[in-house]
């Protein structure tokens, strides 16, 4: 018996070490594949003591246009938005990046991971950039932040768009099976840290199980997964910290949400896929109902990674009456 969990713990190993192999040669390939096809420039961004990365496309069309600001959510990167840019960047000028803790961003181990900490990162780029006319696009955990900072800017705002995100607990919200596992307090979340902490394999699988949950497509869901798989083992103080405050955080929005929305006056976009079953159509249509200058647009056969699984239609409603 002694023997055969051995070999079965090799086992594991070897599984492991192929699998990031695998992950890694994906995400190589995606980024050459990408600079190659794509005109951008790369920035790093002094936050404070720390260093953000992001990329500009589309610098031909600076002050011509309202600039797009692309903000990601978890466990993703802005590469979430690589099959978007395209579309987007040749028409106006767009800023995709990673939030502080995040794909290539700098990755502090004490660092107090929550909507405070986005909102500072998201400021940084605007500041940095010198942003004042934004097509502000949210999606999932970036969704409180930007909204939370159109509200306080909302004469720098252009345009709100919100992909499949959420700002409360909203009445059709169902937590992805890693968050919810993850952000509520229990002896199973306590045990479940600290495994993922200590293990890379169990860690990179379980961001795999979920990830590949949120697309339909399924080439992309396939490249995609191993992208973000491959960037998973370096966010985890992130994510942990992100989730730890997640459930205080929504219910401390619940009493003031309706009046904060219902006051904002400029358009917002409610982009949609319709096929996520955890920040679903129900929560759209909630958003819709709150905002009094809303459009509601629900994506067919998309998921949860709306702009992944349907970029082009994305794309064409984020650009419509955008000026």
């Amino acid at each position: 018996m002694k023997h055969l969990l051995t070999l079965a713990f090799i086992g594991l190993l070897f599984t492991g070490c192929s699998a990031k192999q695998e992950y890694k040669l994906t995400y190589d390939k995606h980024i050459e594949t990408f600079k190659a096809k794509n005109s951008f420039v790369t920035h790093k961004i002094k936050r404070g003591k720390y260093t953000l990365s992001a990329r500009e496309f589309g610098v031909r069309h600076k002050g011509k246009a309202p600039t797009i600001l692309l903000m990601h959510g978890f466990p993703d990167s802005q590469h979430l938005y690589d099959e978007l840019i395209p579309y987007l960047s040749k028409k106006r000028h767009v800023i995709s990046f990673d939030y502080l803790g995040w794909g290539d961003s700098d990755k502090p181990y004490s660092h107090n991971y929550n909507t405070k900490s986005l909102i500072e990162d998201m400021q940084a780029v605007i500041d940095y950039f010198k942003l004042h006319n934004i097509i502000i696009v949210t999606h999932d955990a970036s969704g409180p932040p930007g909204i939370d900072w159109a509200l306080a800017h909302e004469n720098m705002v252009n345009t709100l768009v919100l992909l499949n995100t959420y700002y409360y607990p909203m009445k059709t919200l169902v937590p992805p099976e890693a968050i919810a596992l993850f952000s509520t307090p229990s002896t199973k979340r306590t045990v479940t840290i600290a495994v993922a902490k200590n293990n890379d394999n169990i860690w990179q699988s379980g961001m795999v199980d979920q990830v590949k949950k949120f697309m339909t497509d399924p080439q992309k869901r396939d490249e995609y997964t191993k992208i973000f798989a491959y960037q998973a083992l370096e966010i985890r103080e992130a994510f942990l910290g992100l989730n730890d405050v997640l459930f205080e955080e929504t219910e401390a929005r619940k009493e003031s949400a309706a009046s904060k929305l219902g006051a904002f006056k400029k358009p917002v976009k409610v982009i949609f896929g319709d096929d996520d079953p955890y920040l679903n159509s129900g929560v759209a249509k909630e958003f819709y109902s709150l905002f009094p200058n809303a459009s509601l647009h629900l994506i067919k056969d998309a998921s949860h990674y709306v702009q992944i699984d349907k970029p082009k239609e994305v794309a064409k409603i984020i650009l419509e009456h955008t000026r």
